[in-house]
């Protein structure tokens, strides 16, 4: 699947890692995607709310589906962050792709996405990638 299809197919975004701050790609990333018009669902466990959200401390906590997994961790939670997002596909069904911002990656974790049907993309900027398109 492409990006532009990514972006086209899926609109439900849980935002790993999401912060408070907009002065961080953490925050303005997503705030850029949710002009856009996407539905985005921040998970931090230091928030109750960010920009409005109600804000999750990890993504088993989420009662609707998501479709996009996008993640502000360093490259070496990124591992542990795929796990959890693989048990609650096996669980829910749902979380289609991971996406790993800019400068985070993790071949095991891609390894791990891609063995349980999940498409992976890492080190590429979600809002560059649409501003590309």
């Amino acid at each position: 699947m492409t990006i532009r299809e990514i972006f086209e197919k899926y609109k439900t975004i849980a935002v790993y890692g999401m912060s408070k701050n907009p002065a961080k790609p953490s925050n303005y990333v997503p705030a850029f995607l949710i002009e856009k018009g996407y539905d985005i669902i921040p998970v931090n466990p230091t928030a109750n709310e960010i920009d409005g959200r109600k804000c999750y401390s990890k993504m088993a906590d989420i009662p609707g589906e998501i479709d996009i997994l996008n993640v502000f961790r360093p490259s070496e939670q990124a591992l542990a962050v795929v796990e959890e997002a693989v048990e609650r596909r096996k669980q829910r069904g749902d979380i289609r792709v991971v996406w790993l911002q800019e400068g985070i990656e993790s071949e095991e974790a891609a390894a791990l996405a891609e063995a349980n049907g999940i498409e992976f993309i890492q080190d590429r900027c979600m809002l560059r990638e649409y501003k590309g398109l």
